[in-house]
């Protein structure tokens, strides 16, 4: 017989510790920190030791909670990938891909099809979402991620380089201030994504300005939106001209719903990229294998001119 606590009060403990906030404790775990703290003053009752010096503003460990932390952890973490284990032969079939909202809508649901007729055999849950996935807490077999590829534990193959230009309603091409150079924005409206305004690494209408020379265009108007998706809508309905990745919206300028307005080859990023990640434990999985390599064969056919 294994002598052990209550689970939930080693959560709490292991929770606050790597975290050193009861408060961040209880968001993670969905609780009140309140209870946080109730569960780890009941462990340091059952354990007859104290596990935190709780001064005015912060909180340090003591030895003895600093000796149970990482046995503690790695303990959470091994009980978390047994019950994934458990999930993932209760649903051999289904593979749960998580995916940016934008790349979801605009470039791989419209794909999924494709998948489904080469391996009928395997179910596609999508689940949309900007969060950074934690394999061995979340349900997710695969992800789609804009970043730097470089993820620890986790194996990743670049999908796409992240191609951005300015794109627009073919209807601004003409009316009284017709958009023809780059300088006639000064006479549109900038349509933002509010992540690309946030981090510093990715392509924004301050960077393309610059590199085009127009100093004197404020890069910071215009309305904000939460999502690319909502930035490109806008861009549809002539509301103004979007910066976007071009692999979001190739489907749109095939159509003709939108159009470059000073060509094609308007901007790159080489150091961020869209990237398939997976646990590196994972990689002999038959559908993980499966779902990736069609991944990487639409990416290396998708038209991004």
């Amino acid at each position: 017989m294994r002598q052990l606590p209550p689970l939930n009060a080693l959560r709490a403990f292991e929770a606050s510790a790597r975290l050193m906030s009861f408060s961040k404790a209880a968001e993670e775990l969905n609780v009140t920190p309140a209870a946080v703290s109730q569960q780890i003053r009941a462990l340091e009752e059952i354990a007859g030791v104290k596990l935190f010096r709780r001064l005015t503003r912060s909180l340090l460990l003591t030895d003895a909670g600093q000796a149970a932390l990482p046995f503690m952890t790695e303990g959470l973490d091994q009980l978390a990938e047994g019950y994934r284990a458990m999930r993932r032969q209760e649903a051999a079939g289904v593979l749960t891909v998580s995916v940016g909202p934008t790349v979801g809508a605009k470039w791989l649901v419209p794909r999924l099809e494709r998948f489904n007729a080469r391996h009928p055999e395997i179910g596609i849950r999508v689940d949309a979402n900007v969060r950074l996935v934690d394999f061995r807490r979340d349900d997710v077999d695969v992800a789609i991620r804009y970043g730097a590829g470089v993820y620890d534990g986790l194996a990743s193959h670049c999908l796409m380089s992240e191609f951005v230009a300015p794109v627009c309603s073919p209807a601004l091409l003409a009316g009284d201030t017709p958009l023809r150079t780059p300088a006639d924005l000064r006479h549109h409206t900038l349509l933002h994504a509010q992540w690309r305004m946030q981090h510093a690494f990715a392509p924004n209408w301050r960077m393309w300005l610059l590199a085009a020379g127009l100093t004197d265009i404020d890069a910071d108007r215009g309305p904000q939106f939460s999502e690319d998706s909502l930035v490109v809508e806008a861009a549809i309905a002539g509301q103004g001209v979007a910066l976007v990745g071009r692999a979001v919206v190739a489907a749109d300028l095939r159509s003709g719903a939108l159009v470059h307005p000073f060509g094609a080859s308007d901007g790159r990023s080489e150091d961020y990229r869209y990237f398939v990640v997976y646990p590196e434990a994972d990689a002999s999985r038959p559908k993980v294998r499966a779902f990736t390599d069609w991944l990487l064969e639409e990416a290396r056919e998708t038209d991004l001119d």
